[in-house]
């Protein structure tokens, strides 16, 4: 439907005349009537009638009035928010564990302090999902680790956290050599469903290391917990606090160089909240400080 033939009919009843709305339209009576005629076609009833010189709704031009109103004040809002540089709207952000419960917490305060009119609502699940999420468009983008293939064409990556793999162990453990601990130790291993997992399990393979597994979680709180309790030793991302309370835990380095886990957004190329996202990135890429 043209919004125009709806605002034509609004001025024909707001005037009483085809005469009258022409004259505001800046039409002829003929330009007017025919707009009319359309929108009666498309509707498909009447809605204007005639009344000597005037003219006047009819039943079914009155049921429809307030709504109609209604629409074009929505659309002239749309128009105005278009035109503004004021960033508004809905922004749909999936995100894994990890990300929503350590990196993306302390600068939410500041994302809605500058943008309060954004909507921005949180999916969690896992990397892979929510990657083919964003891939369907059932999510405008992703905060996710980066995935171990080739990213499509149709999608845009930004990595805005590298987290290399570090032993975890716990802190009564007085030995320092990360492969002898990986060797000597149960290991509680990292899922490898999930794209941080299988980075370690690729690790344990190249270096040569076959430890032997004591369990396999795809929650790196469950595996902190568990490792601090002295259940065994685990092979994980050196992740954003924060951390489970109560753990009592030691980080060891592996070698240099060490793979990293990148963590950060995907968004479709040509997606229509490319804006919004890039004013979250803003957010995300300042430092946050300290008062």
């Amino acid at each position: 439907m043209d919004t125009r033939f709806l605002e034509s009919f609004l001025i024909v009843i707001e005037q009483g005349s085809l005469a009258g709305a022409a004259r505001q339209l800046r039409l002829t009576p003929a330009s007017v009537a025919q707009r009319i005629r359309a929108l009666e076609d498309e509707i498909g009833c009447p809605i204007v009638q005639r009344v000597g010189r005037n003219v006047r709704p009819t039943e079914q031009g009155l049921a429809i009035l307030e709504q109609s109103r209604a629409i074009i004040t929505s659309v002239r809002d749309l128009c105005a928010i278009a035109a503004s540089d004021k960033p508004v709207g809905t922004l749909r952000i999936g995100a894994i564990s990890s990300a929503a419960n350590g990196l993306l917490p302390p600068y939410l305060k500041r994302f809605f302090e500058c943008f309060p009119e954004i909507e921005l609502h949180i999916t969690p699940g896992s990397s892979s999902g929510l990657h083919n999420a964003v891939l369907e468009g059932n999510i405008d983008a992703a905060f996710i680790v980066e995935p171990p293939f080739e990213i499509p064409k149709t999608l845009v990556w930004q990595t805005l956290r590298s987290e290399p793999l570090v032993v975890l162990a716990p802190a009564v453990l007085q030995e320092t050599d990360p492969h002898e601990i990986l060797r000597n130790h149960p290991l509680i291993r990292y899922d490898r469903m999930q794209w941080g997992g299988r980075l370690a399990d690729e690790y344990l393979r190249k270096s040569g290391i076959w430890p032997h597994e004591r369990l396999e979680l795809d929650s790196l709180d469950a595996i902190a917990i568990i490792v601090s309790q002295g259940t065994g030793v685990s092979l994980v991302p050196d992740w954003a606090r924060p951390w489970p309370a109560g753990v009592h835990l030691k980080k060891i380095p592996l070698p240099a160089p060490a793979p990293c886990r990148n963590l950060g957004f995907l968004i479709q190329r040509n997606s229509p909240r490319l804006s919004l996202f890039n004013r979250l990135l803003e957010i995300l890429q300042k430092p946050l400080t300290t008062s």
